[in-house]
């Protein structure tokens, strides 16, 4: 399973934010997209979700175009965002529920891969409270929970650590390193760069929309003549001046 992003450029209405983006995400992976704030890392992240209409350029995932097979695209990712997205009126269950229908699962299956994650997170006694009575940490933790039982080729997840404490930060972690070893690929936005440097296998490191360096953390090092140098002192002297 590859994941390509051929030289994207896009952005909001005519104002291009990102800029001919090209780059292949490889099956049993983790990467991280490393950046400033506006340096175009939700947008590429939206793109490749499909919401966001391409300037130029396509994605695709095992050659299954997003702008010629979007419904088949779409079906072989799933997403967690920055800030938690959840229906008032649907119980974590519910909640469930719902991920199984959209991604052809039956209720059964769905539970039987909730489980252990309700039990780790501990939101196994949850099961029918409304989001009203989550805290923000738990409703990402139900983010969670629906993203990774639906199993997908591609888990894209933008500043995952944010609002979980430490328990549910290693279990993210955990989840995302068994994504890998079970052939799936993770692709996160992350501005905790000695984590992302730990459990990282390459790197995205954009810069005023344009991806300058990609790779291993060795590649990198060998890029901007950095050798043993550690993710933050790469990502410093890339991003240092912000006037440019």
């Amino acid at each position: 399973m590859t994941v390509k992003v051929q030289h994207l450029t896009g952005g909001y209405a005519n104002q291009p934010v990102i800029y001919d983006i090209d780059f292949e995400l490889q099956k049993g992976s983790i990467i991280g997209l490393i950046g400033l704030n506006g340096a175009g890392k939700s947008t590429t992240i939206k793109h490749m979700l499909g919401l966001l209409r391409p300037m130029e350029g396509d994605i695709s995932i095992d050659d299954i175009s997003l702008n010629q097979q979007p419904y088949e695209y779409r079906s072989k990712i799933s997403y967690i965002p920055e800030s938690p997205v959840l229906y008032d009126e649907l119980t974590l269950k519910e909640h469930i529920d719902m991920t199984a229908m959209a991604y052809g699962l039956t209720e059964e299956e769905a539970m039987k891969r909730a489980k252990p994650l309700l039990k780790t997170l501990r939101l196994d006694d949850k099961l029918n409270v409304f989001p009203a009575h989550f805290s923000k940490g738990m409703k990402q933790k139900v983010m969670i929970i629906c993203a990774f039982i639906t199993q997908p080729d591609l888990h894209i997840i933008d500043e995952p650590f944010l609002g979980l404490d430490p328990l549910g930060i290693q279990s993210m972690l955990d989840l995302m390193v068994e994504a890998r070893d079970a052939g799936r690929t993770v692709l996160m936005s992350t501005h905790i760069l000695a984590t992302a440097e730990k459990y990282c296998d390459q790197f995205l490191l954009l810069h005023h929309g344009k991806l300058v360096g990609k790779g291993t953390i060795e590649d990198l090092r060998k890029q901007f003549n950095m050798p043993n140098a550690a993710l933050d002192d790469i990502y410093i002297h890339v991003t240092g001046d912000v006037h440019e």
